[in-house]
């Protein structure tokens, strides 16, 4: 059972969670965490006692302490934006917890990140760069996830009997991979493929996902204030960076002819999330801070997890609805919009979420995804994981979804204004 994120699900004794994860059990597979919170205490207890094996969540020493000591296997996290690794490291390297239980993974990697940095092997690098043995590292990263998943009979280490999926290095620090083998076979070797990879022909249900309903105009993105012409406070997404928690904010903002307005010296721009999967119209309007937009513009994407409708932020109104109605003319996709310019696109047409173009055509296409951002102001390790993540309705601690503004830590739904 992958990942399961409704902790206060879990330890609140939600029926449908228990059964869920009962049933995982009776399977004899395993049931994989998702504990999204700093509480170490009673609700983390209930939540491992619940059943959940493993958490790739933690972003602090005492977060890999914690699961470690409570049974669980610490997933040590090197994503595109999430850099937790090097804190939660030293509970092995400081603190001489056993390595074996451990495990490092990537969590989101973009394709920028996949083809110019790697995958696990980039992980791996890093670990030993935190002053992990080459061999401990490597090892976190094959034989204690194998053993993990009850999988070791057929992968995780080089011994009889398993499955022939074998790395060449020629350094075990720097970790260079000068050939791949899988299942007995050289599929790449220096950099390249070198086997012929079939065409998969995705089924027609798979495209053609993004259902706006109607063209989306400016006017979609009004938020109306409860006087004309007044100052209101508002609860406020607070992004932080390299991480996938935000904060619940408040920021005191201007209305201007009964429409509540955005205040770039703030850092405070609109979100909105489009309903994209049953063509309603339906517009959820919020506020976000942390993306240092300085221009106008407005970014979109219809990767937005988990229920993964249109997320578009922005600066300026008219550019919203130019990126959320581009996105629906491609099928879904990332796009920038800057003075009403349409300055990156990358499309997704495979259910709004998937490319269907070769992995160093949409690495190029994303790097240059970077740059619009970069050109609209926002530094951002990774703006585009820190977007898709702001209607994930399951980590603390405010988030959109069709409903509203979810305040995750009360698990409710709760209004735009605070009073």
């Amino acid at each position: 059972l992958g990942e399961m994120m409704n902790f206060p699900g879990v330890f609140m004794s939600d029926d449908k969670m228990h059964a869920e994860m009962a049933e995982t059990m009776k399977a004899n597979k395993v049931i994989g965490g998702h504990y999204a919170a700093l509480d170490l205490g009673r609700p983390f207890h209930g939540y491992v006692a619940g059943g959940p094996a493993d958490d790739h969540e933690g972003t602090r020493p005492e977060d890999a302490v914690a699961r470690v000591r409570q049974g669980m296997k610490a997933m040590l996290r090197l994503g595109s934006a999430w850099y937790d690794v090097a804190t939660q490291i030293k509970a092995i390297t400081e603190l001489g917890l056993d390595s074996r239980n451990f495990i490092l993974c990537t969590d989101d990697s973009h394709s920028g990140t996949l083809v110019n940095a790697g995958h696990m092997n980039r992980v791996v690098r890093h670990a030993i760069a935190q002053g992990l043995k080459p061999i401990t590292a490597i090892q976190m990263a094959t034989l204690n996830t194998a053993e993990h998943f009850g999988v070791e009979k057929d992968i995780g280490s080089i011994t009889p009997g398993r499955y022939a999926d074998i790395i060449i290095s020629s350094n075990l620090v720097e970790l260079p991979i000068e050939v791949v083998i899988s299942a007995g076979e050289v599929v790449a070797e220096n950099g390249r493929i070198a086997i012929d990879l079939p065409t998969y022909n995705y089924p027609a249900f798979a495209k053609n996902t993004i259902k706006l309903g109607k063209q989306l105009s400016a006017n979609d993105f009004d938020i109306p204030a409860p006087s004309i012409n007044s100052t209101i406070e508002v609860r406020t997404i607070g992004v932080i960076e390299n991480q996938a928690p935000t904060h619940a904010l408040t920021h005191t903002l201007p209305a201007k002819q009964g429409v509540l307005q955005m205040d770039m010296r703030q850092d405070v721009c609109q979100i909105a999330l489009v309903e994209r999967h049953r063509a309603t119209g339906k517009v959820i309007n919020g506020f976000v801070n942390g993306f240092g937009f300085d221009v106008d513009c407005a970014i979109g994407s219809t990767v937005a997890h988990d229920s993964h409708h249109m997320i578009v932020v922005g600066t300026n109104k008219p550019d919203m609805a130019l990126a959320a109605n581009r996105l629906g003319e491609v099928g879904g996709g990332v796009v920038v919009f800057k003075d009403g310019i349409e300055i990156a696109l990358v499309e997704l047409p495979i259910a709004g979420l998937m490319s269907n173009e070769r992995a160093e055509i949409v690495a190029q296409k994303a790097a240059r995804m970077v740059a619009a951002f970069n050109e609209c102001g926002c530094t951002l390790n990774n703006a585009f994981m820190q977007l898709s993540l702001l209607a994930l309705v399951v980590i603390p601690e405010l988030r959109i979804s069709d409903l509203g503004l979810v305040d995750v830590t009360q698990f409710k739904v709760v209004p735009l204004f605070t009073d």
